[in-house]
């Protein structure tokens, strides 16, 4: 079985957005989405565990909605060549691998086990409410980018980051996690997170704005 520690080792240090905080956030959620949905409980725990063990793998990533390479398809791959090593057999790393290769927001493997879509959505519950405004602010921060800029109809993110503030953020992505999730008990907490992220962002549009 692979230890919390174990799994820590294999991560290098990376932003605030996607620190071993953030997969230790993922595991407690995926497990509280596992008891409730039926999975397997120590699937979902290793997979939680390593879903991001490639993410310095992709190459420069150009905003948190966009990446030029698939973390999650090399990182799945990756755990299907050591888990054996922690004394797993084949069809468990499978099922792993899976779960870590559907993880993605932006790929087209779609979620097709219990535990993949426990993953799946634990993952993005981790994008949206309070914590998730956190990490769109902290990226900015890293990156260098402003914290408010006008959203134009239709955005999309370019090449430049310059222009992808946390507001564009969630216009492009956030807002969207919620219809995307796979489990009732994913969508039921969810409600929550959205409202108070809705909130936050209409209450920073009047504050900049000058509204008193």
């Amino acid at each position: 079985m692979i230890t919390t520690e174990q799994a820590k080792a294999l991560y290098k240090d990376t932003d605030p957005t996607h620190d071993f905080d953030h997969v230790m956030r993922v595991v407690r959620m995926a497990l509280h989405l596992a008891e409730l949905e039926g999975a397997d409980p120590e699937v979902v725990r290793v997979a939680a565990l390593l879903h991001d063990i490639s993410r310095d793998e992709d190459t420069e990533i150009v905003t948190l909605a966009e990446a030029e390479s698939d973390h999650a398809v090399l990182a799945a791959r990756r755990v299907q060549h050591i888990l054996p090593g922690y004394g797993y057999n084949e069809a468990f790393a499978g099922a792993v691998a899976h779960c870590i290769a559907a993880h993605r927001f932006r790929n087209a493997i779609e979620p097709e086990t219990a535990e993949a879509k426990v993953l799946f959505d634990a993952d993005k519950l981790d994008s949206i409410g309070a914590i998730g405004i956190a990490r769109a602010f902290a990226y900015a921060g890293t990156i260098g980018n402003p914290l408010w800029g006008e959203v134009p109809e239709g955005y999309r993110p370019t090449g430049s980051a310059d222009d992808h503030t946390p507001l564009h953020e969630y216009y492009f992505k956030l807002r969207h996690v919620r219809s995307r999730l796979y489990t009732a008990s994913g969508r039921q907490i969810a409600e929550e997170r959205d409202r108070y992220m809705a909130g936050f962002f209409e209450q920073m549009a009047r504050e900049v704005s000058g509204e008193v």
